[in-house]
């Protein structure tokens, strides 16, 4: 059968948001426990240094699906659209037989764009959508299922400005000012957990109820919807565990707040050679404690989910056959050196994400230390399934190569990356920032390259960091202004503008017609 074949493997993508390989580390550390991301390790390779190419959910989910660096696509930060012209590994798949369905949080329009996007243009058969706004279909779903939780789930709705609230559904209803009460009358702190916030609290309804298990449970029933003989992809994407932080309370209870890692200190104060970037900027206040607490009970209720989805593959029969990605767009610096969120703040914490892979290919319970990138998930789904997106596009007696041979991805399988042939490796990861949603001064953009022994980052106002990873991997001494790191900062720089230009190789597909015209 089709489903059965070991070059028509299944597919599966667990994908969460804002998820830090450190943060990662730490649970399994003994944070809390964590049997299901530990069965997955077994099965598969953990990737100890997967970087995303653009610290922000929009541009790191584009370059997910198309395998194009943030200049080729386009989606330079959020409020961009990917289009939809563009190859995806979703469409190939669907092209070449394979049912596809994503449920949760996809990302490829902006929030603000509307509450109910429609992704089967870029390969979906089936797109059931819930993002970080939480309107549309699971708010929709509370309404009609768990009426009684409904106000609470508005409460829960933190993206309060996007305009469709204003003029909502089939019936155009306003439900702003239903939002704005339901949020005042909210009591997040609770007799077991004085500290909770509208930041980061307790679900206010039970776990069932929970925005997580309604993306987990589409995911399932579209698994349990596929002809066996048909072979599959599903992209389960979850909201979590991007602040707002709402967990069940019994998820809470299993973190161990006395385990919990203190941030790393916020080392640009006291820098006086801290990049102008830093000016004006003072370390986030509130308490770290708890929300790094709700933080990690987060990482506890999406390993739940995991085996959930672990085991009905495994009911069906397809887990033998199924290559399953977990990976996160990017990190969260959850108070390291004064910070919250991502963006251009290039730490350890912000752009280090966790990548796990199993299934046919790959070898069990492996870690692999090479550098690896975002960019490297599309070419490995290809690979996997026998694929590849459509050629670029040639014409004309000019260009004496061969369309089969023009470049098209700038990644690389990592299957190959595994296999110990050094010509498949990366000797380093490229990261750029531009501006954070609120902003727009080129100050605030970033570029970072990162090797297995540095981390240099240049921002536009003349700053620049560096930072040694091995000796001091909590980045506490810039080494940007030292003599004795002169070369070292030199070599880097050099490094970093050869990436900066090669981050438009291969070329852009956006609006090509065609490669040597006349």
């Amino acid at each position: 059968m089709a489903g059965e074949s070991p070059d028509r493997p299944d597919i599966v993508l667990f994908f969460v948001d804002q998820f830090s390989a450190r943060w990662l580390e730490a649970a399994r550390g003994g944070v809390c426990d964590l049997p299901n991301f530990e069965r997955l390790a077994r099965r598969g390779v953990t990737f100890t240094k997967a970087y995303t190419s653009n610290p922000v959910c929009c541009p790191a989910r584009a370059t997910v699906a198309t395998g194009l660096s943030t200049r080729a696509h386009g989606v330079l930060e959020n409020g961009y659209r990917l289009s939809p012209e563009l190859p995806t590994f979703m469409r190939a798949l669907q092209g070449a037989g394979w049912r596809t369905g994503a449920s949760g949080k996809v990302h490829f329009h902006p929030h603000f764009e509307g509450l109910y996007p429609d992704y089967r243009p870029y390969g979906f058969d089936i797109a059931r959508i819930t993002e970080d706004p939480r309107g549309g279909e699971w708010l929709d779903w509370v309404e009609r299922e768990h009426p009684e939780h409904y106000d609470s789930a508005l409460a829960t709705i933190w993206a309060t400005r996007v305009p469709e609230f204003a003029s909502y559904g089939p019936e155009k209803r306003d439900l702003s000012e239903r939002i704005r009460r339901a949020r005042e009358n909210m009591t997040w702190a609770t007799t077991e957990f004085p500290e909770a916030t509208s930041g980061a609290y307790p679900l206010p309804f039970p776990e069932e109820v929970s925005q997580t298990s309604w993306i987990t449970e589409r995911a399932l029933e579209f698994l349990r919807s596929v002809p066996n003989e048909q072979p599959l992809f599903a992209q389960i994407s979850y909201v979590q565990p991007h602040a707002p932080h709402g967990v069940p309370a019994e998820y809470i209870r299993r973190v161990d707040p006395a385990a919990l890692p203190e941030p790393a200190r916020p080392e640009w104060v006291d820098d006086p050679h801290a990049p102008a970037y830093f000016d004006n900027k003072k370390p986030a206040g509130g308490d770290w404690r708890w929300a790094r607490r709700c933080y990690f009970a987060d990482i506890c209720h999406l390993d739940s989910k995991l085996g959930l989805v672990m085991d009905e593959l495994e009911r069906l029969g397809r887990m033998e056959n199924t290559l399953l990605v977990f990976l996160s767009d990017h990190g969260d610096l959850l108070f390291d050196h004064g910070f919250c969120g991502k963006e251009e703040r290039h730490y350890d914490a912000c752009v280090r994400v966790p990548l796990m892979v199993a299934g046919p290919g790959f070898a069990r319970g492996a870690a692999c230390d090479e550098i690896v990138q975002l960019e490297d998930v599309c070419p490995t789904v290809l690979e996997a399934a026998g694929q590849s997106l459509p050629l670029m596009p040639k014409e004309g007696p000019y260009l004496k190569v061969a369309a089969e041979a023009i470049p098209q991805l700038p990644g690389r399988s990592l299957r190959e990356t595994c296999s110990g042939d050094a010509s498949k490796r990366r000797d380093a990861a490229y990261c750029e920032s531009y501006n954070a949603i609120w902003s727009v001064d080129p100050g605030d953009w970033a570029r970072t390259i990162v090797t297995k022994q540095h981390r240099y980052t240049f921002y536009p106002k003349n700053g620049e960091q560096l930072f040694d990873l091995v000796n001091d991997p909590d980045e506490q001494k810039n080494l940007a202004a030292d003599p004795a790191h002169a070369a070292t900062r030199a070599e880097l720089r050099d490094k970093l503008l050869e990436l900066i230009v090669m981050q438009d190789h291969p070329k852009t597909r956006r609006d090509l017609w065609a490669l040597g015209v006349h």
